[in-house]
């Protein structure tokens, strides 16, 4: 019998897949978000499912090191569940993670160009500089291996010619970071179309940084 606990988790995932899918961060069976259920256990969305119309019983509850421990019948995680887990296996206090495709971050992955351009002070506030982690292949452990250097240091990273990948506290905080990732992409692009592409004074970035545990970052 499934608890409540993790029944609201299963319809927070399939909102937020919505959310993806409904801002044209991703297309087709792209993404895949999870959860931390327990120390144990995480629930994941299904591979070759679109995520806009992901339902409860498709999500699929995996143990740290992958093994499926539960799933209806026809369903299995993504094999990049494994970029997830590297997550939740080093970041025991992290409890959500998004991946995503959104256009304009993507536009920067492919170009191979991180998004360390402090101008806006929310975004200095929120998420600080969003680095690139170098190309692996998908599905294999390179691309978990590429998110080492950031781990216990960023909640969002540029996944180079790839797309996205953010994390955080829960799965709304993973998704919310998304979404702050590709409004940056999308004003780092918008600025430079209009030549004003500039970054705030080196002592204003300070001053909002050390604004980051008054907000709780």
């Amino acid at each position: 019998m499934m608890n409540t606990k993790e029944e609201e988790l299963r319809r927070l995932i399939c909102d937020i897949g919505r959310n993806l899918f409904n801002k044209d961060f991703i297309a087709a069976n792209d993404g895949n978000i999870s959860a931390r259920l327990s120390a144990t256990e995480v629930i994941t969305s299904p591979t070759g499912v679109s995520k806009g119309y992901l339902q409860p019983h498709m999500l699929v509850k995996v143990n740290l090191q992958g093994d499926i421990l539960e799933a209806a019948e026809g369903y299995r995680p993504s094999t990049e569940v494994k970029m997830h887990l590297k997550i939740y296996n080093e970041l025991p206090q992290m409890g959500g993670v998004v991946h995503a495709h959104p256009p304009y971050a993507t536009a920067f992955a492919i170009k191979g160009e991180a998004l360390d351009k402090m101008m806006m002070p929310e975004s200095v506030i929120a998420m600080g500089d969003i680095p690139l982690a170098v190309y692996g292949t998908p599905s294999t452990e390179e691309i978990p291996d590429s998110l080492i250097p950031f781990l216990g240091k960023k909640t969002a990273v540029l996944l180079e010619s790839h797309g996205a990948l953010t994390w955080g506290k829960d799965v709304m905080a993973a998704y919310m970071n998304m979404e702050r990732l590709e409004y940056t992409a999308k004003l780092t692009f918008l600025t430079r179309m209009i030549g004003g592409e500039r970054e705030l004074p080196q002592h204003r970035i300070e001053e909002l940084l050390a604004l980051r545990s008054f907000y709780g970052m």
